[in-house]
């Protein structure tokens, strides 16, 4: 991924096109923002931070866990060839479809369900990216990670978590690196809080 690429897209994106007409003023801050649902819009500089640690390819088969309203996916559709992204509350999951094709994302593919078992009917995937707290990091997402491939995803109890920075090399073999604690909301599911080592 080119870096000067990325920050151009980022500074191009409209984050108020993301967000309902009530927050739409407090796009330009860099804090998280309500989409409704009790689901928040990640603050900009996390959405660029986990977008330049994914590092996508022209062509990466990208899954992305957690449309929420769509930022993320529109940061990471010109970078891949295809994103295909999961969200499990039906209100947001079509919010978001409707507003990604009306702005003119054709590689993106929608699914609602529950991010933790991933999508295994596309899989592999070159990159995944979970944009909620797993109290564990999910096998079913491991195991649809390709050879070689590259996870983010936050990990950790409720309250605060590591961002992990998860590599599988072209053998299959699997290097975690903690980038820094983040507070995200919990990946509901199997895999979620109750899973987490600080936490049983």
């Amino acid at each position: 991924m080119d870096r000067r690429q990325l920050l151009d897209a980022f500074r191009n994106l409209d984050r108020r096109q993301f967000l309902d007409k009530m927050c739409q003023d407090l796009a330009g801050l860099d804090e998280p923002l309500p989409i409704g649902h009790g689901q928040p819009l990640s603050q900009p500089t996390l959405v660029l931070e986990m977008t330049a640690l994914l590092d996508p390819e022209p062509g990466s088969r990208v899954l992305e866990i957690g449309t929420g309203s769509g930022y993320q996916t529109a940061l990471l559709a010109p970078f891949s060839q295809m994103v295909c992204t999961v969200e499990r509350i039906p209100e947001l999951a079509r919010q978001a479809e409707e507003r990604l094709v009306r702005l003119g994302y054709a590689n993106v593919r929608f699914r609602t369900g529950n991010g933790g078992t991933g999508w295994p009917e596309e899989a592999p995937f070159d990159r995944i990216i979970v944009t909620a707290a797993a109290g564990t990091v999910p096998p079913p997402l491991v195991g649809q990670l390709a050879s070689p491939g590259r996870m983010v995803i936050p990990v950790g109890p409720r309250g605060w978590q590591n961002l992990l920075l998860i590599t599988k090399d072209a053998a299959g073999k699997l290097a975690e690196r903690v980038i820094e604690k983040v507070a995200f909301v919990e990946l509901v599911g199997a895999y979620g809080w109750h899973q987490a080592k600080d936490n049983s």
